[in-house]
């Protein structure tokens, strides 16, 4: 990806301007021999709505140091304001470039994270650092693959997780299978009109 073909957005976050840089034309970034192997889209070069009402949730909390991951972090908005509201993080995404800019923004504004390159389909390097104290998505539910992937997967990384959609239907499917699991809360947000910040939390083994 060149990083000459990019924009920048800014974004009021918690007080303060950060400036994202984003591609600036998503669909020039598609691959068809990508696509026709892996289905393999650009959803990250985008600043999708639910990724800024996670990061509105999360700057509103006191994050102490907190271990926190992020999955599918695409521009690393999530990421950059849960640095800031004081937590140690991990950006992942199994899109290079998809961290590569992810990385850059987080310089652009002044936070250090760390970032990795990881698939769902192959989540050891996250597994071994768990149990994360919260774990991050916002929008990673547009595919029932993805729900596929995500249910047997959350429960290893930590017991809090918090996950923005917009109302997609896996998602739905997903919550569901994760009640019975998880105790769920939602937060409705206004960009969110059918979704919400979903906080789920495992109950404390006795």
């Amino acid at each position: 990806m060149c990083m000459d073909d990019v924009v920048e957005e800014v974004v009021a976050l918690d007080g303060r301007d950060l400036r994202l840089l984003r591609p600036r034309d998503a669909e020039a970034l598609l691959d068809e021999d990508a696509f026709e192997h892996e289905e393999y889209l650009p959803y990250w070069a985008e600043l999708w709505p639910s990724s800024l009402a996670l990061a509105r949730a999360v700057a509103g909390r006191a994050l102490r140091g907190a271990r926190t991951l992020e999955l599918g972090c695409g521009l690393g908005l999530p990421s950059i304001a849960a640095a800031l509201a004081g937590g140690r993080v991990l950006a992942t995404d199994w899109a290079p470039d998809a961290v590569a800019m992810t990385r850059a923004n987080a310089e652009r504004n002044g936070v250090q994270i760390e970032t990795l390159v990881c698939s769902w389909t192959d989540p050891a390097p996250l597994v071994e650092r768990a149990p994360w104290d919260l774990v991050l998505a916002s929008d990673v539910l547009y595919e029932a693959r993805n729900a596929d992937a995500l249910l047997p997967l959350l429960p290893r990384l930590g017991r809090e997780v918090w996950l923005a959609d917009p109302g997609r239907p896996p998602a739905a499917r997903f919550l569901e299978l994760a009640a019975g699991e998880w105790t769920i809360t939602s937060r409705p947000i206004p960009d969110l009109a059918a979704g919400a910040v979903y906080r789920l939390r495992q109950p404390v083994a006795t």
